[in-house]
């Protein structure tokens, strides 16, 4: 790195850093630091949301998967506008209309205690792994770039990201949000602009060349003879076809817009109902097109480095084979094609896209373990100035658990430290929508039931998990289609042991698409 690389970085850091101080001010109650007192106007929102959900590993994914492959991966992303649909008209209003502050007192009031419990720790023990992971990876670039130790990148980064984070609160945690995703998109039409300019033809020769060697289609991408397979819309458990990667990317954003606490929180902190769905709908029509640009910034690269042969390296080139990390093809790029000062900049925009995704899940912890677990069962009657200095507590607990996590995670990088961590999220994740979805769409099921079926749910989680590291016989099902599996065993069971097992239903005002018409919503 330059010295005006660093003087970049370091500018930027500082401004992140202060608006943490500044937000530290106005966090008077549990009220601002977990909501922001409920006062976001829908941009805020939809672009904090579209930060969240870009984090470094899109940035560095997709451009990867691209580079190395065709664009099968993004067809998930054209689920997102029935997702929105669906969500905005009928599963929102349940989350605004009792003011809720988290996704899983929804499940306390529908299923009782045990439901919710579940639901909290399940998405607090699938966030503290998500965030090492990211730190992890974020620490990998840091140390690429500045040569530090490992461990020095993992603390120093994790200490900037919890120091505004923990000072600043939720509103910390939108606006810079807001100006990080800004930063990731100038940094990644940066990298883009170059490559055009270097290419004689530019942007025309870019889409010619990548179009006739069939790099945009959403197809599998065959290594050994570099070509796209034919698409296939066929339904299958065991490959992937376009018809299965849409319903992955469906199941996947019915969970991220109807249950995810980061998107939740967000919907409960915007100014009304009106200004939430404005939010999702914000989100929505920015997220396709930047995962599309991220995907068409790979292609470039593949034609950059390879079939246009304008910069011919044999280690970029080597990026796109199997078995290569095609991930490290744009950091790989920034290093070593843009000009002083701009590399400076590109990397600060990778960095804050996995800010914006460390920051909400900190924030989002802290939230659900006093909301969902210490105030109505461990600590009911303390002030709210208790739970508040608890809440920073807690938030720094979390992030000394991340940077530990994070180094524990360089310690094993191998194949084997990526499938412990898909694995231990999909059993922490595992039917989590389904058990939403049962309730806002039926009147049946209780307390012992749904604690069933979640029993069943995680049973063939854990299996699937053991199956990664060869422990029991593989079934017959892609990697890809486990969370859908699992969905489905969740619904399924959950209606059958409402039916088998009695119990004690709760008041349903409010609470299913049935009884929720006469709540006032706001």
């Amino acid at each position: 790195m330059k010295p005006v690389d660093i003087i970049v970085l370091v500018v930027y850091f500082l401004g992140v850093s202060l608006a943490g101080i500044y937000f530290s001010k106005r966090n008077k109650s549990t009220e601002a630091y977990f909501l922001g007192n409920r006062n976001f106007p829908s941009w805020a929102i939809g672009i904090s949301l579209v930060g969240t959900s870009i984090s470094s590993i899109s940035f560095l994914a997709y451009p990867g998967d691209a580079y190395k492959t065709a664009w099968i991966r993004l067809i998930p992303a054209f689920a997102l506008p029935v997702a929105i649909i669906i969500a905005s008209i009928w599963f929102l209003p349940f989350f605004r209309s009792r003011q809720y502050t988290t996704a899983f007192e929804y499940l306390g009031l529908r299923f009782g205690k045990g439901a919710r419990i579940y639901g909290a720790l399940a998405f607090v023990i699938m966030q503290l792994m998500r965030v090492g992971f990211i730190l992890f990876l974020v620490a990998l670039l840091i140390h690429e770039f500045s040569q530090w130790p490992p461990l020095a990148c993992i603390i120093i980064a994790g200490i900037f990201v919890s120091f505004y984070t923990i000072m600043g609160g939720f509103e910390a945690v939108v606006w810079t949000d807001v100006v990080q995703t800004i930063v990731l998109l100038f940094g990644g039409l940066v990298c883009l602009f170059v490559i055009i300019g270097e290419i004689p033809g530019g942007l025309g020769e870019i889409i010619s060349t990548a179009s006739e060697a069939g790099k945009f289609k959403l197809a599998e991408w065959d290594v050994a003879a570099q070509e796209p397979a034919e698409t296939s819309w066929g339904f299958s458990i065991s490959k992937k076809t376009a018809l299965m990667m849409l319903l992955v990317g469906f199941v996947n954003w019915m969970y991220e817009y109807c249950c995810n606490q980061n998107v939740v929180q967000r919907y409960c902190a915007s100014r009304s109902l009106k200004d939430a769905r404005k939010a999702m709908w914000i989100c929505c029509w920015s997220s396709i097109p930047i995962w599309a640009f991220f995907m068409f910034l790979g292609t470039a690269l593949w034609v950059y480095y390879g079939e246009y042969n304008v910069s011919p390296e044999t280690t970029a080139m080597m990026m796109g084979t199997d078995g290569a990390k095609g991930d490290q093809i744009l950091p790989y790029f920034i290093f070593n094609k843009l000009p002083m000062g701009i590399a400076g900049l590109v990397i600060a925009a990778v960095l804050a896209a996995a800010m914006s995704s460390l920051d909400s899940s900190i924030n989002a912890i802290s939230t659900v373990l006093i909301t969902d677990i210490v105030k109505p069962y461990m600590k009911s009657d303390e002030s709210d100035e208790y739970y508040l200095k608890l809440a920073h507590k807690l938030a720094v607990v979390t992030s000394i658990i991340m940077i530990i996590g994070a180094w524990i995670f360089y310690t094993h990088q191998s194949k084997t430290a990526q499938d412990t961590y898909n694995i231990l999220v999909s059993l922490t994740a595992g039917g989590l929508f389904s058990l939403y979805f049962l309730g806002f769409v039926t009147k049946t099921g209780n307390g012992r039931s749904i604690m069933i079926a979640i029993l069943f749910t995680f049973a063939f989680s854990l299996y699937r998990g053991l199956e990664g590291v060869g422990i029991v016989p593989a079934l017959p099902i892609d990697g890809y289609y486990t969370s859908i599996v699992g969905n489905i065993i969740m619904f399924v069971l959950g209606l059958v042991f409402a039916k088998l097992v009695p119990g004690k239903q709760n008041d349903l005002t409010g609470l299913t698409i049935y009884t929720n018409k006469d709540q006032e919503v706001q």
